[in-house]
């Protein structure tokens, strides 16, 4: 299983990054992304210790433990040199919060993360087919979320994103130890969001493939 949307106490989720992989190697996992929020004020706290754990918990865990950031609800402006910054500070897979349906999220905020080179777009709710086709283009991930909420535009996030060409990738988006999600329920969830068999090894080679690039672009 490969989850590319977790969070820690870093930002608003419950667990200690070791309790998170713990749970996540009970949970038959092998690779898991820790992609606490952050914005102005705090990524220069907490990417540069995500970094540093998720070396020393990949070094000692059988687990790949990546170093990820979530930026989340800045100004438009903002997203450009912020999704700049978090890679400076050692996030290996970097993600905006996209236009949810369960949040005020800015109008454009999809865009703006798309344009900016994001390497996934969370949640992207009812994401334009020009975006989707710009992800496409740019080859930027559209997320197909577990979470409460942000699952609600799973289907038309499938839908345009199929039609565009743009990637999918899934995130269970943890918060505590009960949201984990094991392969089997998150292909369910996949299959319900609309899509086949075929597109759903798709989503997994999406993510094999970020996952490579994440680790390659390491330092050593």
């Amino acid at each position: 299983m490969i989850d590319l949307h977790t969070h820690t106490f870093f930002s608003d989720g419950e667990l200690l990054p070791s309790e998170l992989v713990r749970r996540a190697e009970v949970a038959a996992y092998r690779v898991i992304n820790i992609s606490d929020h952050v914005d102005a004020s705090n990524i220069d706290l907490v990417v540069p210790r995500i970094a540093t754990v998720a070396a020393e918990l990949t070094r000692l865990t059988p687990l790949t433990v990546l170093a990820g950031a979530e930026i989340t609800h800045v100004p438009l402006p903002q997203i450009a040199e912020l999704v700049v910054r978090a890679r400076e500070l050692g996030a290996q897979l970097v993600t905006v919060h996209g236009e949810t349906l369960s949040e005020p999220v800015l109008p454009g905020t999809d865009r703006a993360a798309i344009a900016a080179g994001a390497d996934i777009v969370a949640h992207p709710g009812l994401i334009s087919a020009a975006d989707a086709a710009l992800a496409a283009e740019r080859g930027v991930c559209l997320e197909i979320s577990a979470r409460k909420g942000h699952c609600l535009a799973n289907g038309h996030v499938a839908r345009v994103a199929l039609a565009a060409g743009a990637k999918l990738v899934f995130g269970s988006d943890t918060h505590q130890h009960g949201d984990l999600v094991p392969r089997a329920q998150a292909e369910r969830i996949l299959r319900g969001a609309g899509l086949s068999s075929e597109d759903v090894k798709a989503v997994w080679t999406h993510a094999e493939a970020l996952v490579a690039r994440a680790r390659s672009a390491s330092p050593s």
